[in-house]
């Protein structure tokens, strides 16, 4: 009995490994985090944020010492400036969640700091939507709408994280229990 409660520990633990990958926390500006980049490398978060993808429900990480991060519009982010923040942190550990797709602008709250560079604009995509499988089998004979195999029926049915840990909840529940 104790090797099957075991068994579906680890079950439930791999599963929620499978659930995680659904999101990525990325720390700004890697290893150096959120500082004042150099006198010539003001562009340095834009290229670190182009070299990523981002989508809905990562979170960006900053880590920072004496300074802090603001989500601002497009035209505070031009102005380096914002009176009105859609977010402010200045605790040294900012995290802010991507809960939309689009464009996303971050600048430094410290006078002086965001005209030397420290700012940025992240882009999250959009969810990708599954397009339609077309056959070119037709049904009937006269009629061209095209049909679903069963495989892509499935697909479509089990194509939500939540199904897949009900599905395996179930199954190893029924197994053992």
């Amino acid at each position: 009995m104790t090797s099957i409660k075991a068994f579906l520990y680890l079950v439930f633990v791999f599963s929620l490994h499978f659930f995680t990958a659904l999101s990525t926390e990325f720390t700004v500006g890697g290893d150096k985090g959120w500082v004042v980049p150099q006198a010539k490398d003001d562009q340095v978060y834009n290229e670190w944020a182009a070299k990523n993808r981002f989508k809905v429900n990562d979170t960006l990480r900053f880590e920072y010492k004496k300074d802090s991060v603001l989500v601002v519009t497009e035209e505070e982010y031009e102005k380096c400036k914002s009176a009105h923040p859609i977010f402010f942190s200045n605790n040294g550990t900012s995290i802010v969640k991507l809960d939309r797709p689009g464009l996303f602008y971050f600048i430094s709250g410290v006078s002086g700091h965001c005209d030397k560079g420290m700012k940025m604009i992240v882009k999250v995509l959009e969810k990708p939507e599954i397009p339609p499988q077309v056959s070119n089998q037709t049904t009937g004979g006269t009629s061209s709408s095209p049909t679903k195999s069963g495989a892509t029926q499935l697909a479509n049915v089990v194509a939500s994280p939540s199904h897949v840990m009900v599905f395996l909840v179930s199954f190893f529940g029924s197994i053992f229990i």
